[in-house]
């Protein structure tokens, strides 16, 4: 009998066109224009063809509005699991005081569970944001996991590039000062641990996995940039990821983002985001290449089982500095 294959998990934050305006510095962010009614049905499709079930983390903002309520739905009608991406989507959140990142939770998660009947048990900051607040809420709101650290020493350069190509305000960019971490993020770890709180529990962190050693990401957006240049030279990247994945014991939490698989082709008001010149088509051709491969060396699920999972490993325990 041959080896079973390792769990991994896959997941996608369920930003929308008003998010990524709103990061831009855009205005009309505020009136929530949404892409969900082509998204969603594109993407379940697409999951439904590789016989996929993911985690979609979404934000509350979109659950409480009436017009994505049926997208929203459908969702959890494909099988698919739903976490907690914060209400109103602000990559600042560490910032907020405990009061406020309870009522942020709360919130967001009320909405979700009222659209999908789904209680969420996994959160995932808006960009990458976390705090031990923050872990505290969520281990007191019975929530199984976090998943928002990304460990990789190019935060600082990827603040600089956003700061560069938005029209943010002084004070806007003050706000996020702290966006996309430190480079000392690079030295947290990418296997799976449990974080231990200052009131003494602890909370599973899920760290979306960056390539071991080198830490720098291959999430589906850093698969698709390469392959603008070659679909040769991603996959050779995706290949030299998974080998090392392999080599190290890490089992990888690949993460997806909305303009990972819809072009300006589908979506022309964020075309000048990075990578929109890329079609829809060829998106979803890098994507069944990344997921075949990955397939090939693990067995896929959702991040709820994946974490669940993990009860029967003995996992890191890391006090937060």
């Amino acid at each position: 009998m041959s080896k079973p294959k390792p769990l991994a998990s896959i997941s996608l934050d369920l930003d929308n066109q008003w998010s990524y305006m709103k990061i831009h510095g855009d205005e009309g962010w505020n009136k929530f224009p949404s892409y969900l009614d082509v998204f969603i049905p594109h993407v379940l499709q697409v999951l439904d063809d590789l016989d996929l079930k993911i985690t979609f983390f979404i934000v509350g903002q979109d659950a409480v509005l009436e017009k994505n309520k049926k997208y929203i739905q459908m969702i959890v009608e494909r099988g698919h699991e739903v976490g907690n991406h914060s209400f109103h989507h602000e990559s600042w959140l560490q910032t907020y005081s405990k009061p406020q990142i309870e009522e942020e939770i709360k919130q967001a998660e009320e909405a979700i569970f009222e659209v999908t009947g789904q209680k969420t048990t996994g959160f995932r900051g808006p960009g990458f944001s976390w705090s031990n607040d923050l872990l505290e809420v969520l281990q007191k709101r019975g929530y199984l996991f976090d998943a928002s650290t990304l460990p990789t020493y190019i935060g600082p350069l990827a603040r600089l590039y956003y700061f560069w190509t938005s029209g943010l305000s002084k004070e806007e960019r003050k706000e996020r000062k702290e966006l996309f971490g430190t480079f000392k993020d690079g030295l947290r770890p990418l296997k799976p641990y449990q974080w231990k709180l200052a009131n003494n529990e602890t909370i599973i962190e899920i760290p979306v996995t960056t390539i071991p050693v080198f830490k720098v990401p291959f999430h589906l957006s850093y698969l698709l940039y390469l392959s603008g240049f070659s679909i040769g030279l991603m996959k050779l990247y995706l290949n030299f990821a998974i080998l090392l994945c392999k080599i190290t014991g890490t089992r990888p939490s690949f993460l997806l983002h909305p303009l990972d698989l819809v072009g300006g082709d589908q979506v022309p008001e964020l075309a000048f985001f990075p990578g929109m010149n890329i079609k829809s088509d060829q998106k979803v051709k890098v994507f069944k290449i990344a997921v075949q491969k990955l397939k090939k060396y693990y067995n896929m699920a959702n991040m709820d089982i994946y974490a669940k999972s993990l009860a029967n490993r003995k996992l890191e325990v890391r006090e937060i500095a």
